[in-house]
């Protein structure tokens, strides 16, 4: 099987040459989203694509303002034109887990501004029932002991997620993340609304009806999922 990278990059590069002049976009974060953000900074560079930004975490922030991509806060703006972000599983009906890197709280505020989202993602990605990937949950460092035992009551086994070093990762909000596996995921919808009703939560990781497209990296050329009225149109590339 041809290197994951590649299909990664093929993914990335098909979903920026979408970008246009004049679109206020949504930088992603993630291995995969790094080869789009590195992608649009070269065509700022080199074909003078005028545009605004904002990125969903310090660490795209910090390789946008490196890039020369113009920058500036999500507060400042009510609308995106176009969102660009990975995913790390992403069923048929495009509802995908997210929050690998610890950034899903900042990728929901926008994916949830934006007028158009694009998921890329290798071939390993796409999955038929999510659940195979933990479910990352960020929490208020008060309220940990409270969602970690609510979490294991709805038969979860919850891990709290630390740094190499042994320290509790925090997120960009210094918050904790729980990454908890449910195991097959039958009902998304059902625990998305069981999850955010819990106190102390500020984001899980289940994107659901916010991501209108998928492109997927594969070995000779990339496959782009639609969706449209609960459907997808498929073509291949």
């Amino acid at each position: 099987m041809e290197d994951i990278e590649a299909q990664k990059k093929r993914a990335a590069l098909h979903a920026a040459a979408e970008v246009r002049d004049g679109m206020v976009l949504g930088l992603g974060t993630g291995s995969t989203a790094t080869y789009a953000v590195r992608e649009i900074g070269r065509r700022v560079s080199e074909e003078s694509l005028l545009i605004s930004a904002t990125a969903t975490s310090a660490a795209t922030g910090a390789l946008a303002v490196a890039l020369g991509i113009p920058l500036r806060p999500m507060g400042d703006f009510s609308k995106l034109d176009l969102v660009i972000d990975g995913a790390d599983e992403i069923d048929p009906s495009l509802r995908a887990i997210k929050g690998g890197g610890g950034a899903h709280f900042r990728e929901k505020i926008a994916v949830a501004a934006s007028r158009r989202t694009i998921i890329v993602v290798d071939s390993s990605k796409p999955v038929e029932t999510l659940g195979k990937f933990a479910l990352p949950i960020e929490v208020h460092p008060f309220a940990l002991g409270l969602v970690q035992r609510q979490l294991q009551r709805m038969v979860a086994t919850v891990t709290l997620r630390l740094k190499p070093d042994g320290a509790p990762f925090l997120t960009d909000q210094q918050a904790y993340v729980l990454d908890a596996k449910f195991g097959t995921i039958s009902d998304p919808v059902d625990l998305a609304m069981r999850i955010q009703a819990l106190p102390g939560v500020l984001a899980h990781g289940l994107f659901i009806d916010l991501i209108h497209e998928v492109v997927i990296g594969l070995e000779d050329g990339v496959r782009v999922e639609k969706r449209h009225e609960n459907t997808f149109n498929r073509s291949e590339q």
